[in-house]
């Protein structure tokens, strides 16, 4: 859980997050990236044993967050969970289904951005344009490549050695799996978007950067798979 300046929601993110009734054991490693309010009391105040926190003395991204968390979890898989309360934690469980049944290794939370589930227009086609971009240039079929609910094998996500330091790696993460000819399998979602005057982080230019990253990704080549002597 990457966390820039949530204090009005952190408490109740880290609720949700920890009450769930998971099929597998949970860790709960959260990121404070160099948030400027109350955002280290809170973690700092929470005393359960699931939680490890950590702290950027400076805001790096959400990328950079991210990373930190990877390199400290000790589980086998992940999933990235925003501390913004815009996606419901009881929909984790769904994302395990398709692993658990061995269907799946990665696994994305598909939003359907329907009814109140975005905060204008332009945010849903920005997302929308951004996914069909991927398509075509990966030659896929996926709905939601921003989607936040990405999980996936913990070492399969450090094998992708992701650099964008912010929103740009959603973007990245994808074009990686998506040139390994990793297509995630998808499972519907709840959502509910919050607006700029809420705290709304993400703008045009990350959608830009999205589609430049997207570009890159396509025309790098494979990395050779590492095979044992």
């Amino acid at each position: 859980m990457p966390v820039y300046n949530e204090e009005a929601r952190l408490g109740e993110a880290l609720k949700q997050a920890l009450a769930v009734d998971y099929p597998c054991e949970t860790e709960l490693v959260v990121v404070n990236d160099g948030s400027s309010d109350g955002t280290a009391d809170i973690l700092n105040s929470c005393d359960d044993p699931r939680l490890q926190a950590f702290h950027h003395a400076k805001n790096a991204g959400k990328g950079a967050a991210i990373r930190t968390a990877v390199e400290s979890a000790t589980g086998d898989y992940m999933v990235i969970l925003d501390a913004d309360l815009e996606y419901d934690p009881k929909d984790i469980p769904k994302l395990l289904e398709p692993v658990l049944d061995g269907r799946a290794k990665v696994v994305y939370g598909n939003r359907s951005f329907g009814g109140h589930a975005a905060f204008s227009f332009w945010y849903v086609m920005g997302n929308k344009g951004v996914t069909l971009f991927a398509n075509i240039m990966f030659n896929s079929y996926i709905g939601d490549l921003e989607t936040c609910f990405k999980l996936m094998p913990l070492e399969l996500y450090r094998s992708l050695n992701i650099k964008s330091k912010g929103f740009g790696m959603e973007a990245e993460a994808t074009g990686k799996l998506l040139r390994r000819k990793i297509r995630p399998y998808e499972v519907p979602i709840s959502y509910t978007a919050r607006t700029r005057e809420e705290g709304k982080k993400i703008t045009a230019m990350d959608g830009i950067e999205a589609l430049l990253i997207l570009t890159r990704e396509r025309f790098r080549p494979v990395p050779k798979q590492r095979t044992g002597a």
